[in-house]
């Protein structure tokens, strides 16, 4: 837990950097603890980042970071829309990360079903997958790959970054069928062994 005083200060200062919407004292309280006098961190927050780039306000005693109000004509705002993406589109986009450089029929192949182009189209306007190049085979099909913006967005420096079965396994993320099946594919391995001994 947070025992120094410069700690409390620079949790107090993180938390509020992370989170996407004001918090206020009991909110913060919950993550950097009691440790420290929480008004004096939020004071002196304050007056650091007053007269700078950003700014720390409390607003209806919510306390946020925000951009100075007179570099408002300076600054292009652009809505940006936060859009889920679609089941189909993630295991797209998994299967391209995976196996990159990959066709729309190699991605079908794996995933058993169609891609409807607006997913990919979706990846690339994400600006996550990038066509490759076309696959020297007859058709000439485009090939896909994901890109540094990418790798970027999920914290990765390189493919090889990516989580192993092992590591999927280990956080839950594999589907319960998935093991099963997996499970009996390995039970069906070793019965077939002892049926040939």
């Amino acid at each position: 837990m947070i025992e120094e005083p410069d700690d409390f200060l620079r949790a107090v200062e993180a938390v509020l950097f992370v989170s996407e919407q004001p918090l206020t004292p009991a909110e913060l309280k919950l993550h950097v603890g009691e440790a420290g006098d929480l008004t004096a961190a939020l004071a002196t927050l304050s007056d650091h980042y007053a007269g700078r780039g950003i700014n720390l306000v409390e607003r209806g005693g919510r306390w946020h970071f925000q951009t100075a109000a007179d570099l408002a004509h300076i600054l292009r705002r652009e809505k940006d829309e936060t859009r889920k993406l679609s089941r189909a589109a993630m295991e797209t986009l998994a299967i391209i990360a995976y196996h990159e450089p990959v066709s729309r029929a190699e991605i079908e192949a794996i995933r058993g079903v169609q891609v409807a182009k607006g997913t990919l189209d979706v990846l690339m306007e994400a600006g996550w997958v990038r066509p490759a190049g076309r696959r020297e085979v007859p058709g000439r099909p485009l090939i896909y790959a994901t890109t540094h913006e990418f790798l970027s967005h999920f914290g990765l420096s390189s493919r090889r970054d990516l989580p192993g079965i092992d590591d999927l396994r280990a956080a839950g993320l594999l589907d319960p069928v998935d093991l099963a099946l997996e499970g009996l594919g390995a039970q069906s391995v070793v019965e077939n062994d002892e049926e040939d001994a």
